[in-house]
């Protein structure tokens, strides 16, 4: 099962080896019970709420609903379109003081409680932009990017600790951080269970943006963009699938729906398209920059080579014929045919320069992840956050991979997903770094120029350009890029950071941030400020 578990579990995501709500009742008096199914009623009535298997008392102050919890006290938000919601609110001071920030959970009127972490901008956050991170799995918190890539600041001292992060990605967006899916991080459910397939993802997302986005306003009405990595290549465009079709309903649905300004979707070393993906394992592994292998042309290259067409085969049968007799069969035997030969390799299986030995450096090859648990385990980070005592942190969760491996949902056809979005102008930025052999440089810059949409000529005939970061002047990799007119940063765009591994903003801080940064301003990667007279960015104090 080991083996199994490498291509759609373990190795396309950075962490593997690892009473209902349906109905509310309030009691006001321990004689006059009300049952009262949905959420949204709870306005109507101050006292003791008993929702699932959770006691809480309900107050309303200066306008606003409170609920005490487990001993935490939050501010609630319900929603008149979204009577199974609701949404708890606490305002933490870790990480980055500096800021505001707010935290809690999305609950769920089945169970399921989505834990949130939002960081304002450190600079502008009036007018910066939104951005939602999802880390990879199925199965790992967004905690681990938070805390260990791209996050205010970065796990420390064996977990004891954070430190500042000058490369964060709020410098100049508002970040919001979700675990999901369920039963990852802090997210839970009442009763164990779990979601097992990544469209299922997007309609819960989308009720936490509208409430979030009725309770803070302000926010709603900058670009909002959908950042993802490794098995978030799939989970993310299901989500903003979502958003742009309910965008879309609108004007014609009930009042009180904010249409969320969804502009880009943002896949760094993503599992997107299986079928072309599984292709490049080979090449990668034989002929790229960092082979594992010493001859391209020996035993191990030619038996990888030969059973991408049978692995193929199986992933168009499950493109044309979805259903879990076509698309289970796929994941298992890609997974071990193409991926196995990763897991045994003794290599990093997220960063192919480096080895990992699993006893020193943990189950996922980097002992820090391990930190994020002890950190987040920890009662007055838990209580400052507002999380659920009685649930214990888990920075990534085997059970929900091998459960969404079980279901086929790696080998699904994502891209068609992208189509009608892209034509209608939210744009498209993949990355990747070139040292990951788990989601490799190669199939992601060969799906991209395979997606059918009206950039696809453009993208096709599209040079290989050097990109080089503003602030140091370092070449940081390459780029590709259709749509923008030239003056923009494109509408469909591939990045290659070179000397980094699955873990782009771990890797290459710097360049991460220098590529985010231009694509949410939409400023060409291939500037270089060098050249320039005057800056044409805000990226003062980096």
């Amino acid at each position: 099962m080991r083996m199994v578990s490498s291509l759609f579990s373990l190795a396309l995501i950075p962490a593997i080896f690892a009473a209902s709500a349906e109905e509310a009742q309030i009691i006001l008096s321990e004689t006059d019970p009300i049952q009262i199914s949905g959420f949204h009623h709870l306005q109507d009535v101050e006292g003791i709420i008993n929702i699932g298997n959770e006691i809480a008392h309900r107050w309303v102050e200066n306008g606003k609903q409170f609920i005490k919890q487990h001993g935490l006290t939050y501010e609630m938000v319900v929603h008149p379109q979204f009577n199974d919601y609701k949404l708890r609110i606490t305002e933490p001071k870790l990480c980055d003081p500096t800021v505001k920030q707010y935290s809690g959970y999305l609950d769920i009127s089945d169970d399921k409680h989505f834990f949130f972490w939002f960081f304002e901008s450190r600079k502008s956050p009036e007018d910066a932009p939104l951005l939602m991170w999802l880390n990879g799995g199925p199965g790992c918190s967004s905690s681990t990017g938070l805390l260990f890539e791209l996050g205010p600041c970065s796990i420390s001292d064996e977990g004891t600790n954070t430190t500042h992060n000058p490369y964060s990605w709020n410098v100049h967006t508002n970040m919001i951080f979700l675990d999901q899916p369920i039963n990852t991080g802090y997210s839970y459910s009442d009763d164990g269970r779990t979601i097992n397939s990544s469209p299922v993802a997007g309609k819960d997302v989308y009720a936490f943006m509208e409430l979030f986005l009725s309770r803070f306003p302000e926010y709603s009405t900058q670009p909002f963009h959908i950042a993802a990595e490794s098995y978030g290549g799939l989970i993310a465009p299901n989500i903003a699938s979502v958003i742009y079709t309910e965008n879309k309903k609108i004007p014609y649905a009930s009042p009180g729906l904010v249409k969320i300004n969804l502009v880009s979707v943002i896949l760094g070393n993503g599992l997107t398209d299986a079928y072309v993906q599984v292709a490049s394992v080979p090449d990668y592994l034989c002929d790229g920059p960092y082979p594992i292998y010493d001859n391209p042309n020996g035993v191990e290259c030619t038996a990888l080579r030969r059973t991408v067409p049978l692995c193929q085969r199986m992933i168009k049968a499950c493109y044309d014929f979805d259903s879990r007799l076509t698309c289970v069969p796929a994941a298992l035997s890609c997974a071990s045919l193409l991926y196995g030969p990763i897991t045994y390799s003794g290599f990093n299986p997220y960063d192919a320069r480096l080895a990992c030995d699993h006893k020193k450096d943990g189950p996922y090859c980097y002992r820090q992840l391990n930190w994020i648990d002890t950190y987040m385990n920890d009662s007055e980070v838990k209580a400052a956050l507002g999380a659920n005592p009685q649930h214990n942190f888990v920075s990534c969760n085997l059970a929900i991979a091998m459960a969404f491996l079980f279901q086929g949902d790696a080998v699904h056809n994502t891209p068609l997903l992208l189509k009608e979005m892209i034509n209608d102008g939210v744009r498209l930025l993949v990355y990747a770094g070139n040292a990951d052999t788990t989601c490799n440089y190669m199939g992601n810059e060969r799906w991209v120029e395979q997606l059918d949409t009206v950039f696809f000529d453009e993208f096709s005939k599209a040079p290989t350009e050097r990109w080089v970061t503003m602030h140091s002047g370092k070449m940081a990799g390459t780029v590709r890029s259709a749509g923008g007119a030239g003056s923009g940063a494109g509408n469909v765009t591939f990045v290659t950071v070179h000397e980094a591994g699955h873990m782009v903003p771990y890797d290459q801080p710097e360049a991460a941030l220098d590529m985010i940064t231009r694509w949410i301003f939409d400023i060409p990667l291939t500037f270089n400020i060098v050249d320039l007279a005057t800056p044409v960015m805000p990226f003062g104090g980096i």
